[in-house]
């Protein structure tokens, strides 16, 4: 779709008028920053949920080509047609393919994030109500077995069944200390707390199914997700059925796990009437948390202090519909990036793209406005994040390439040299590729999380 607003050529001229003189105000801000070493190192890892696949993609970002593809889905694991993915020479459609009989793979791979060592990732099935752990070196899922039925035909490996969480998990936090995992179900009432060695544990059938549930927190309807503040002692879960955030008091005990109490409730509705905020952020020097209200078309920024005072709200235009937020500070800018699930008929080369804002957060509290804009060079742009130096940039994208483009058919991650924060160098398109089973190609498609991962390194969650 197209927006006028958007498209309009003497808006566009007043923006990039304005990012010229932010960069020229923000000079003295930004010598004042450290540099920090540029770029990705060997073992850093690219991890996209690719929802329709129910399918992992992983990036090098030293080669920025695609590593491997993990499957959470189950077909070939027995010769059978009933197993098979592809079927006398027939590929299924999405609702066949997870509808086919005896299937017990995932459905509908969607939230992803690194542990605090960024040594393992929780991705959800929404689908399937279930949680899987990935290990994130070896690139393996945590509990998977050995396929009895193993052969020149059959995968090597039979999928764990995961971590039963509840209704229509959306978003997975780990607390900071990585003791728990913290599950918002979409579909219910509460947060899912998960102990994570416990979870490895029953992944691998080692306990009983439900052992690794320490308790249930209720909290408002229809919770999207949760995030900590930087010490970990409150957590700000948001919503996509009210216009509320829920606040709560976290405690640990000497093993480090957590008990709550709520804080207080935050009234959203004079920023977002609909209620619909699908992910949050918090800052990565803990003082702010960025939460995306996808259909009012907007940002709200939080004190993440004692008194969680709306410091911001930045409207994004007409039907932008805002995804997800990444901030990028180096030695030459300080920025913060929001992804437009919007699709705009006018993007490079005449191709329909989306858009990603740039909201230039060097200005104080209160003053924060979008200073620019670039495109996704995707359609339906989604997850985002940079790499730990703040100089590279990726992007996932939900909608596949159209026909007469270079990668036709293909949903791919793309990839922007962010070391001038305010204004973002194209560097290129990865196409996603395919899931290569025994029976067939299964499409990676409709990409929606993406984290970047360096194993043994302190993640951006904690």
């Amino acid at each position: 779709m197209s927006s006028r607003r958007a498209n309009d050529p003497s808006r566009r001229a007043m923006i990039q008028a304005t990012a010229a003189i932010v960069a020229l105000g923000s000079t003295a801000a930004r010598a004042q920053t450290p540099a920090v070493p540029s770029g990705p190192r060997a073992g850093d890892r690219v991890f996209i949920t690719n929802e329709d696949s129910n399918t992992l993609s992983v990036i090098d970002p030293m080669s920025d080509e695609v590593l491997s593809t993990v499957n959470l889905t189950s077909f070939d694991e027995d010769q059978r047609p009933p197993f098979r993915f592809v079927t006398g020479n027939v590929t299924p459609t999405h609702g066949e393919m997870i509808q086919k009989p005896l299937y017990h793979g995932a459905i509908s791979i969607h939230g992803c994030v690194p542990s605090p060592d960024s040594r393992i990732f929780a991705t959800a099935g929404r689908g399937t109500s279930n949680l899987y752990l990935v290990d994130a070196v070896t690139l393996k899922v945590i509990g998977n077995q050995p396929n009895l039925q193993s052969g020149p035909t059959t995968t090597a490996e039979s999928l764990t069944s995961g971590i039963l969480v509840g209704r229509e998990p959306h978003e997975p936090t780990f607390t900071r200390n990585g003791k728990e995992i913290w599950i918002a179900l979409r579909g219910e009432n509460r947060l899912a707390v998960i102990d994570v060695q416990r979870a490895m544990a029953e992944s691998a059938g080692e306990v009983p199914r439900g052992t690794a549930i320490r308790r249930f927190i209720p909290v408002l309807a229809g919770p999207a997700m949760v995030w900590f503040s930087a010490g970990g002692e409150t957590a700000f879960v948001i919503s996509q059925k009210m216009s509320r955030i829920d606040v709560l008091n976290v405690k640990y005990d000497a093993q480090g796990f957590s008990t709550t109490e709520r804080k207080t409730t935050i009234d959203t509705s004079a920023q977002d009437r609909f209620g619909f905020a699908p992910f949050l952020k918090m800052s990565p020097d803990g003082g702010e948390f960025w939460m995306s209200q996808k259909l009012a078309d907007g940002l709200s920024v939080y004190d993440a202090g004692a008194e969680h005072k709306l410091l911001d709200h930045l409207a994004l235009g007409d039907r932008a519909r805002p995804n997800h937020v990444e901030f990028v500070r180096n030695g030459r800018g300080n920025v913060v990036y929001a992804t437009f699930a919007r699709v705009d008929d006018d993007g490079p080369e005449g191709r329909a793209a989306s858009r990603i804002a740039i909201i230039d957060r060097s200005a104080p509290p209160g003053h924060r406005r979008v200073v620019g804009h670039f495109f996704s060079h995707g359609r339906e742009a989604h997850g985002i994040w940079t790499d730990p130096s703040n100089t590279k940039l990726y992007v996932a994208h939900e909608l596949d390439e159209l026909p007469n483009s270079p990668n036709a058919g293909q949903t791919i991650c793309s990839v922007f040299d962010v070391s001038e924060p305010l204004r973002p160098r194209f560097l290129k398109q990865i196409p996603l590729g395919t899931l290569d089973l025994p029976s067939g190609k299964l499409r990676n498609k409709k990409s929606i999380n993406l984290v970047y991962v360096r194993p043994g390194a302190r993640s951006a969650t904690a």
